[in-house]
């Protein structure tokens, strides 16, 4: 374990974050399943790195979404899930205490996963870069699902270790990753009535961008400032518009960016230069290239349909 510049703290090795929280030793140097910890037993280093993945189950879980609705998919716990290079913890707080104070917490080293397609394939799930306030909320019967896979990776990895060991366990995490994907698609619908209401307030934060000539210059609307204004995670707000629109935040900023430049050319003497400057474009090739891509002309092109 070691301190960053930026005062948190960097556990490289799973080892270092048992030790950090007062924890036995892991029995394997890549992989550790924790159970049971009483939160009152153990400490916590406040800010924190993690070297490796984090998926941890906590029974009970608060719904309160941060911008300012409250709203329970279930009364009962869920999942957060934790990429390596994360910041967590930045005091001892509710995404501190879910990190391994729940019921279990699997933590596994990325060289886990060498020589296994896994290895790339982890790297796929959105819901890893998600913020603790999109954790996923589970039924009673998806809770018994989730539960059962740790118990069967608890007795495998207390087991003897052989020659299918590995193999087994990497199945294992597979299995839980793939049940967490399908509830978590479960829980974009669940929330459909959110999801509508946060889309409807996108739209507006865009109205807004696109009309504020201060906001412009501070270049193109990014996904991570609407996930700011929105109080999400970008991968979640891309994974939710995605289940809503079949398009991700990145394509729904370019889509809305593109009706307006069709606005102006088609209302306005603007040279093209002037309308990727005032889109919030640092370059008018950039803007050019954007805008083909969407509709198969240059911006001039589709000017002379209207001359």
């Amino acid at each position: 374990m070691k301190k960053e510049e930026s005062n948190n703290y960097r556990f490289n090795s799973i080892a270092d974050g048992h030790r950090a929280f007062g924890l036995p030793n892991p029995k394997h140097p890549l992989i550790s399943l924790v159970s049971n910890v009483d939160p009152n037993a153990i400490g916590a280093p406040g800010s924190h790195i993690l070297g490796f993945y984090k998926i941890s189950y906590k029974p009970q879980m608060s719904g309160k979404l941060k911008y300012g609705q409250h709203y329970y998919d279930f009364e009962g716990g869920g999942l957060l899930f934790v990429a390596p290079n994360q910041v967590l913890g930045h005091a001892v707080d509710e995404e501190t205490k879910f990190g391994f104070c729940s019921q279990y917490t699997l933590l596994i080293h990325p060289d886990f996963f060498l020589g296994y397609p896994l290895a790339k394939k982890i790297k796929e799930y959105g819901f890893f870069s998600y913020s603790a306030n999109e954790g996923l909320h589970l039924s009673d019967e998806e809770r018994e699902t989730i539960i059962s896979i740790f118990r069967m990776m608890e007795t495998e990895l207390n087991s003897r270790i052989d020659d299918f060991s590995h193999d087994v366990v990497i199945s294992q995490i597979e299995l839980l990753l793939t049940f967490s994907n399908r509830f978590y698609k479960r829980q974009f619908i669940t929330r459909k009535a959110i999801s509508n209401d946060l889309l409807q307030k996108m739209e507006e934060l865009l109205d807004n961008y696109f009309n504020d000539e201060v906001l412009l210059r501070k270049g193109v609307p990014t996904v991570a400032y609407l996930a700011a204004q929105l109080n999400l995670s970008p991968s979640y707000l891309s994974d939710m518009l995605r289940s809503l629109t079949g398009q991700s935040a990145q394509q729904h900023i370019h889509d809305r960016l593109i009706d307006k430049a069709k606005e102006i050319l088609s209302t306005t003497t603007l040279s093209v230069g002037e309308i990727a400057y005032a889109l919030g474009f640092e370059y008018a090739q950039s803007f050019s290239k954007l805008f083909k891509s969407k509709t198969s002309f240059s911006p001039l092109e589709f000017r002379q349909q209207f001359n």
